[in-house]
């Protein structure tokens, strides 16, 4: 049987990727500013804060896979993955709004409002991000197609990262004044969380459901966790995913912290001179401050993130896709310890190993994510079942861990090393925030690549799956994911 398989609109492909700007609005600014959040402007402790992450965000983790089930399980008129678009993306924006505000409370009542308002959150992160992954796998069932969405996904969600890592504290002291006012990170973020609501109901308005599964979810949720867990390519990746994370938020969540009390104000030389002159006007590099350095390092990063994304596709022909994934993430866990060496004002050295780790963490991400939907096909080969958001949610379950790991890790460290905020540190306190800059941070790196270099599902393997999966649904008498009338 022949299906003729329509393309995509640029619209619908724009609008689908629109919603991995909204989401990434919020988890980027978990990632880099968090932290200095709630210890900085908040005014909880590191200790208090790392407790905090850890309990909640385990919480959090455990969500994912039961709103899986729970979106694999939904029959609306819109489908089953765009609705919670439209039912959660204005709780999105005012839970995310309360969540970065600081009420005058007492210490214990502020611990209490941050722990609310943190778990309440993430929940609602949870309920709009695992069916938003979910439907990458049914607006389209030419896989070929999905890879072009996937693309405009991940060139919007950069766009948020750049918002977050370059605007963001200058929003917050436009409007409040100074980088740790509470004002300001509350009408900073009302902003961006306001964009995201509108994002993803723009997501929900210009995408369809086309694909449902060879065989519908009816077995029980205990079977599909067990079947989550038999799959062992998914526990290889699933397990490195966590490293991952704790790396990425244990890296990120440092940076403000590092440039504010080791690097500080430093002397930017450019071409010999610390003037520089962009349309006419003249711009004084001779004393930076901080806060510019940090957000140019996370800046220079992304764009090295993605220069190494791009060039995924000829760093996987010659290596795999596993073995890409594991050689990259050790050199990027090595450039990372090497950071320790680095004097304040060594610029250029910091910057340097900063260009090597983005480049080399922007095939890690694109892989994860393409060694996760191997992993799909492999559930799919030895269950008979596609169950598209368990899988999504059980990736997102690992990821969430890695976030809590990692941010209470850090959160943890930095206690113990005897930072408060506010205060002038002492070299014990500054020599954590160095160690957790480098070497620390890259202690989960390469476990993750060391992993992932024991990974059992090899390409041959892969490709004799992929040729079986093909004429089982050839039998059917369906193109690969089954074909359906596009639902509206």
């Amino acid at each position: 049987m022949e299906t003729k398989m329509k393309r995509l609109s640029i619209g619908e492909k724009v609008g689908y990727g629109l919603g991995d700007t909204a989401s990434n609005l919020f988890f980027q600014t978990t990632i880099y500013f968090i932290m200095y959040f709630y210890t900085d402007v908040f005014g909880i402790t590191a200790k208090t804060v790392g407790t905090m992450f850890m309990v909640t965000r385990i919480w959090d983790a455990i969500n994912d896979p039961l709103m899986g089930a729970i979106a694999d399980r939904t029959r609306t008129r819109w489908g089953k993955f765009r609705p919670f678009l439209l039912w959660f993306a204005i709780p999105f924006a005012i839970i995310g709004i309360a969540m970065f505000t600081t009420p005058e409370m007492s210490d214990p009542a502020k611990i209490v409002y941050a722990y609310v308002t943190y778990i309440a959150m993430t929940m609602v992160y949870t309920i709009v991000n695992v069916p938003y992954c979910a439907l990458m796998g049914v607006i389209s069932p030419d896989p070929q197609e999905r890879t072009i969405v996937s693309s405009y996904r991940f060139v919007l969600a950069f766009i948020a990262a750049f918002i977050v890592q370059y605007a963001l504290t200058g929003m917050v002291i436009k409007f409040g004044g100074e980088k740790n006012s509470p004002f300001g990170w509350t009408v900073a973020m009302s902003i961006l969380l306001g964009a995201a609501a509108i994002m993803f109901l723009i997501t929900f308005f210009t995408t369809k459901e086309r694909v449902q599964p060879l065989k519908e979810a009816k077995n029980p949720f205990a079977q599909d966790i067990a079947d989550l867990f038999a799959n062992g390519p998914w526990l290889f990746i699933g397990i490195a995913t966590i490293f991952q994370l704790s790396f990425v938020v244990m890296r990120g969540g440092i940076i403000v912290y590092y440039f504010d009390h080791f690097i500080k104000e430093q002397s930017v030389v450019l071409f010999g001179t610390t003037q520089l002159t962009i349309f006419g006007k003249l711009f004084d590099l001779s004393s930076v401050s901080p806060t510019s350095l940090a957000a140019a390092f996370m800046l220079s990063g992304t764009v090295f993130t993605i220069i190494g994304a791009i060039s995924t596709k000829w760093i996987c022909k010659a290596l795999g896709k596993a073995r890409a994934y594991a050689v990259l993430f050790i050199l990027a866990g090595v450039s990372t310890a090497l950071v320790y060496y680095v004097q304040p004002e060594n610029l250029r050295l910091l910057f340097g190993l900063q260009f090597v780790t983005s480049f080399c963490m922007g095939p890690v991400s694109v892989l994860q994510w393409a060694i996760y939907a191997d992993t799909a096909d492999f559930s799919e080969w030895k269950t008979g079942r596609r169950a598209t958001a368990l899988l999504m949610a059980a990736s997102l379950f690992a990821l969430k861990l890695g976030v809590a790991f990692g941010g209470a890790a850090l959160a943890w460290i930095l206690d113990g090393y005897g930072y408060v905020a506010d205060t002038v540190l002492d070299a014990t306190a500054i020599k954590g925030i160095c160690l957790s800059m480098s070497i620390y941070a890259a202690i989960p790196a390469v476990i993750a690549g060391g992993l992932m270099l024991f990974y059992p599902l090899t390409q041959k393997k892969l490709l004799a799956i992929e040729a079986d999966l093909s004429e089982r649904r050839k039998d059917t008498g369906l193109e690969p994911g089954g074909v359906s009338e596009s639902v509206n």
